[in-house]
């Protein structure tokens, strides 16, 4: 068994702040999560402020879904528990699959930063039309946990023994 050298590939990542109070000039958490990715080597394919919304959200991100140029989206910010989080409810409805093991894994990695308050979070990822979503709480030091120990490796081609990467559209249509 041979065993080639696996090459970086390079996914377009969408970046979508969902907030009621962020704009351009003060979307840190937004700010966090492309730069971490351009960093990494990846491209900032599209990148959004929305209200938190259900239908504002899903509308964007199912635009998303069908381009052939987005690979992933991460969003940051409504997945708690007050009234107006409603990431999860707008979002799991696209997944034509629900990665469970990364909410449960982004909340264990928490507990060092926030302690039992990681139960609040209702982070969560799934995959929708070849298209990764990641839907991360709104705080820059979380949207920085989540990459650092998940996203980085994982949407990473060289990682092993597996990651995200083969379950996108990239490397095949329009990339």
């Amino acid at each position: 068994m041979h065993h080639h050298p696996v090459e970086f590939v390079p996914l377009n990542i969408a970046v979508l702040t969902i907030s009621d109070t962020r704009t351009k000039d003060n979307d840190t958490s937004g700010d966090t999560l492309a730069s971490l990715a351009s960093e990494a080597g990846h491209q900032i394919a599209k990148r959004r402020i929305c209200i938190d919304d259900v239908h504002q959200m899903r509308a964007i991100v199912s635009n998303w879904i069908i381009d052939d140029q987005v690979h992933v989206v991460i969003t940051t910010g409504g997945t708690g528990l007050t009234g107006r989080d409603s990431t999860p409810e707008a979002l799991r409805p696209l997944f034509d699959r629900h990665i469970e093991g990364f909410g449960e894994l982004f909340r264990q990695l928490s507990w060092n930063e926030v302690g039992s308050s990681t139960v609040q979070s209702r982070c969560c990822a799934g995959l929708a039309n070849r298209t990764l979503i990641f839907c991360l709480p709104g705080s820059p030091n979380a949207c920085q946990t989540g990459w650092d120990m998940i996203l980085r490796e994982q949407l990473d081609s060289r990682h092993r023994p597996c990651n995200f990467v083969g379950q996108t559209g990239a490397g095949q249509k329009g990339s």
